[in-house]
């Protein structure tokens, strides 16, 4: 074992990771990267066939990126968000507004003016949080704040997001530090309880046969909270497709849907975008309302205008930690008043609004809006669409469920039956294991294996890493 893995088994304690099976195999150790590509400390090259964790947009080592970077760093790399402003982030913050208001087609419709610079998506997340609690509270809309969250939500890991989430495998375990969050039903169509179509090969939202009862339960939950003689503060969720739930789609319209009863029962919404912002949903969806724009935010989609836009890794690129949470004019105004009153919004970060960070986000959101990106972007979802056909052939393959760039595959031990494999199967991380293998990176989620691939990867890549994916699932169940 080289030295560099030596000292990761002797020091380093891995994020979601059993460190027992960690310590039993050697580390692959990455030094180096170039667009698609990941080198470790042996040579050895990788496709990230997960954007490193879904931060990485448009490639390592980006020419743009990189510039930004280091011209900034000529400047200075960080000074103080409390009691003072910078050029970068301020630049950033209308960058970010004018893109999070580009589809705005009605009036009724809020602009999201004001932006909260942090650190990453749960920090995001707690910002929303509190100031969704405070804004309640200080006009009226609830006499207890409470949030109302899907089925298998996760919106990070800060105490005030985990009591957001619901996926007892990350949350169980600190229920006794939590504030209670309720949650409804998830529009899970693959495994929907109310959808009475057999399994076919496509997509489950495509032959699904229900009444929309997942909305209905969102509309029920509603009306069972006003009859406690109390309203929801707020209605968190991932727009389009939730993440670490297992990479669930929505149906095209259950988001317009739920928005709709939200906002009938006073209920601020908080669009969870860290990993589904920044173009990751494409350029436009099936039925979108705004077919001719180019939206960077999966809520444009279905021109739904969310009371707070939490955005955190794609938002550098995936080069920094920072991150951004976008409210209304109204919101901001309820934390206005005289210096004694103590209306000031106590929440901060050391490095808020960090200037390497809103130098590199800059970088991003020009690459972002280039039509040379957009053709990119519209070329690899083609791509991704047509090389994933060729998995419906594996029987051990349930759904494959596709938004934009992102996909996720089911793991199945038959896809007549949707029967799932125990958790002591490992079936999704040793499908990743083989994949590792031949070259390609990723992590699954449970049974789910997840492709999300930088927005610059070739054709032959993309290529390359879906065969690699189909030859690990005939290894690893010796199809």
């Amino acid at each position: 074992m080289k030295h560099l893995a030596q000292l990761d088994h002797r020091h380093v304690w891995h994020p979601f990771t059993q460190m027992r099976d960690w310590l039993k195999r050697e580390p692959i150790v990455i030094v180096s990267g170039r667009g698609a590509l990941l080198r470790d400390d042996k040579g050895r090259e990788y496709l990230d066939a997960n954007s490193s964790i879904w931060t990485n947009l448009h490639g390592h080592a980006h020419p743009q990126l990189n510039a930004a970077i280091m011209s900034q760093l000529g400047k200075i790399a960080h000074s103080s968000a409390l009691g003072m402003a910078n050029e970068p982030a301020s630049l950033l913050a209308g960058q970010l507004v004018a893109a999070a208001n580009q589809t705005l087609r009605r009036r009724t419709q809020a602009r999201l003016d004001k932006v909260f610079f942090s650190d990453d998506g749960s920090t995001a997340l707690e910002v929303a949080l509190k100031l969704a609690y405070e804004f309640a509270r200080r006009t009226g809309r609830a006499r207890a704040p409470k949030c109302l969250t899907l089925e298998g939500a996760y919106h990070g890991d800060t105490v005030g997001a985990v009591s957001l989430g619901h996926i007892d495998l990350f949350h169980k375990s600190y229920s006794g530090l939590l504030f209670k969050s309720d949650k409804v039903m998830a529009p899970y169509c693959y495994r929907c309880p109310f959808n009475k179509a057999r399994p076919e090969r496509a997509d489950a939202r495509e032959y699904r046969r229900c009444q929309w009862e997942c909305v209905t339960k969102v509309e029920e939950k509603f009306e069972s909270q006003k009859r406690r003689g109390d309203s929801y503060a707020a209605f968190v969720v991932e727009p389009l497709i939730q993440g670490a739930a297992g990479m669930i789609p929505q149906p095209v319209g259950w988001l317009r849907r739920v928005a709709g009863i939200a906002r009938s029962n006073g209920a601020l919404l908080i669009a969870d975008e860290v990993m589904t912002g920044f173009g990751r949903t494409g350029l436009t969806q099936p039925e979108s309302r705004h077919p001719t724009a180019t939206p960077l935010f999966a809520c444009q989609h279905e021109g739904v205008q969310p009371d707070f836009l939490c955005l955190a890794k794609g938002m550098t690129g995936g080069y920094l930690p920072m991150a951004a949470t976008l409210t209304t004019q109204a919101v901001f105004d309820a934390f206005l008043g005289d210096y004694e009153e103590f209306k000031t919004f106590f929440h901060g970060h050391s490095y808020t609004a960090n200037q390497l960070g809103a130098a590199a986000s800059q970088a991003s959101l020009k690459i972002l809006q280039s039509t040379a990106s957009r053709r990119m972007r519209r070329r690899l979802e083609d791509s991704l669409q047509e090389e994933l056909q060729s998995l419906w052939s594996l029987s051990q393959v349930g759904d494959i469920r596709r938004v934009g760039l992102v996909a996720g595959i089911e793991l199945v031990r038959d896809w007549r039956t949707r029967e799932s494999f125990y958790l002591r199967d490992r079936a999704g991380i040793r499908v990743c294991e083989a994949m590792a293998r031949r070259g390609v990176l990723t992590r699954p989620i449970g049974n789910v294996v997840v492709l999300m691939p930088p927005y610059c990867t070739t054709a032959t890549q993309l290529r390359r890493m879906v065969s690699v994916l189909r030859e690990s699932i005939e290894e690893t169940f010796a199809c």
